[in-house]
């Protein structure tokens, strides 16, 4: 059997390796120097003039809540996206209010959104799924006319723009994760970037027990703190990460012209005028046409060693955790999506036999099924 296609690659080298021998050499281990360089270095590439960097991305998410929102506010997020989008309102003390997404972009609909205001909104939460920026002017419009905050979930789009500016530069603070799966990962970790500097000191003092000096807190904190270890990988991949994202959508092209026009696949778009870093580039299958399931479909793939993935088989209403949150007519495109949706690798690891052969695997297994 040919060689495993894995879904994501971490791209790891010597410059990650001998960063972090350099920080274990020191014996200083815990967030210094290094970690205020990665944050400035970061906050820099996207954009912002400040980087606070926390111990993953669910954390950023849990601190941006924690800092913007008041027990009961309400907070309007995509159905379709990973929990942590979600359960982090929730778990600040706040209320997820759902609304559905684009049928292109798999981004939150504006018009769905403005639906679901209340008196209670606080804040509109969305995510750049799978790279691809959300419409952020037209979110940005709503949440100025309704005095709401907006809090950006980038953790799958570092580096991606809208309109040509990155998504990291837009208010109030936009939160990254740098788990494995990532286009620049730290094993671990994530940051939150914002250009207010009474926020950033905020989010500062919440990261670690609300310490403003040794042993003087001034507000109710966690530790939530990052690493120089992790710091020193930070910044050797931020060093590869426009190149990275530069192989990422010459891969997507590539899959994007060998694939399209086949019976019962759809692929992904990019809208006009924005910037896709392909995190994920995540087909649709329609199993009417194709004549088989999603399931069926990507088994047939892993049989011919592509692994791929589904982003994500519920959407957030029907989650256990969110019973109650609506119902599937309430969000039909996300439902759709939830049940169609198949990632391919796309990550700058894949060599050109790797897009031949998986273009080759896929193609097959659609004529296969169309017999």
């Amino acid at each position: 059997m040919p060689h495993k296609i894995h879904i994501a690659h971490p791209q790891l080298g010597r410059a990650e390796i001998e960063g972090v021998r350099r920080v274990l050499k020191s014996g200083h281990l815990r967030a210094g120097a290094l970690t205020e360089r990665f944050e400035s270095e970061f906050a820099r590439f996207v954009g912002a003039r400040f980087g606070i960097a926390v111990n993953s991305g669910t954390s950023a998410l849990f601190l941006a809540a924690k800092a913007l929102l008041r027990p009961g506010d309400e907070v309007i997020v995509p159905d379709f996206t990973f929990v942590a989008t979600a359960s982090m309102v929730l778990a600040a003390g706040a209320r997820p209010v759902f609304a559905d997404v684009n049928e292109k972009t798999f981004t939150l609909e504006p018009a769905d959104v403005e639906r679901r205001i209340t008196s209670r909104t606080r804040a509109i939460l969305p995510v750049h799924l799978y790279g691809h920026p959300a419409d952020i002017l037209a979110l940005e419009r709503l949440a100025k006319r309704h005095r709401l905050h907006l809090i950006g979930d980038a953790a799958q789009a570092h580096g991606a723009k809208y309109q040509g500016q990155d998504v990291g530069s837009f208010r109030d603070i936009v939160c990254y994760s740098f788990y494995p799966t990532k286009n620049l990962t730290t094993a671990e970790g994530g940051m939150l970037v914002t250009s207010n500097t009474r926020l950033a000191e905020k989010l500062r003092l919440m990261r670690s027990h609300g310490e403003r000096r040794r042993y003087e807190h001034v507000c109710l904190g966690y530790n939530l703190r990052f690493t120089d270890i992790a710091a020193a990988i930070g910044l050797a991949q931020l060093r590869r990460l426009s190149a990275g994202n530069r192989k990422r959508r010459q891969n997507a092209a590539a899959l994007a012209r060998e694939l399209a026009g086949i019976a019962g696949i759809e692929i992904p778009q990019e809208t006009e005028g924005n910037f896709h870093v392909y995190n994920s580039f995540t087909i649709r299958l329609n199993p009417k046409v194709i004549g088989m399931s999603r399931d069926e479909f990507r088994a047939r793939l892993a049989r011919h060693g592509i692994e791929t993935a589904v982003h994500y088989p519920l959407p957030l209403h029907r989650q256990p955790l969110f019973r109650g949150y609506g119902r599937d007519e309430d969000f039909p495109v996300s439902t759709r999506l939830a049940k169609t949706v198949l990632s391919l690798p796309v990550h700058p690891a894949l060599t050109t036999h790797d897009l031949n052969r998986m273009i080759r695997v896929v193609r097959n297994t659609a004529a296969e099924a169309l017999r």
